[in-house]
């Protein structure tokens, strides 16, 4: 009998230490109004690429030799499609021009990069003012992105992503040094 009221306050106490110390919410991002429409907006445009967060530093090491990286989103060639480019200032100074598209999902808010059936992106809204957050997964990593209209964004936001996807155990953690200037965007 004594075993069962331990065991059942133990739950009781974990349950409720499970509700205090719970991570918060970040809320989704939609992809409505994509239907042959144009993607809203909001998510149109430059992005700079501040901060990566993941379970191992494997799953960044990608990022390893970059310095900073400019991308613009804009409407894809056929419906349902959103072109991605970038370019990424490497540390030592090099600039490196890449292209990517993304596959909308009807009723969904996944993307597919195309060529990679693997990578799926979750768009997630962010508490920092001009931010974005990514979730990309592929075959054998998972990894947290931060974007921002602004190559600076106020330090409370790099501090909220990091707390945030720690308490989600993504605890390795990357910032982009942003030291040099950022390359300049190809048009094509």
């Amino acid at each position: 009998m004594f075993h069962h009221i331990w065991a059942a306050l133990l739950y009781l106490y974990g349950f409720l230490l499970n509700s205090i110390y719970q991570c918060p919410e970040h809320s989704q991002l939609t992809t409505e109004g994509v239907d042959g429409k144009e993607f809203p907006d909001p998510h149109l445009g430059q992005w700079y690429f501040i901060a990566g967060a993941a379970p191992t530093k494997a799953e960044l090491a990608t990022f390893d030799p970059v310095d900073n990286i400019v991308f613009n989103m804009a409407v894809g060639s056929a419906p349902m499609q959103l072109q991605l480019r970038a370019t990424i200032r490497t540390k030592n100074g090099l600039c490196v021009p890449r292209k990517w598209i993304y596959h909308l999902s009807d009723g969904s808010t996944d993307l597919r990069t195309e060529g990679r059936p693997d990578m799926k992106t979750k768009l997630f809204s962010s508490a920092c003012p001009g931010g974005i957050m990514l979730k990309e997964t592929g075959q054998g990593y998972q990894r947290f992105l931060l974007y921002n209209r602004s190559p600076h964004p106020p330090e409370k936001c790099v501090e909220e992503f990091q707390s945030l996807t720690s308490c989600l155990d993504f605890k390795a953690f990357l910032l982009t040094p942003r030291n040099q200037d950022a390359c300049e965007l190809s048009s094509n």
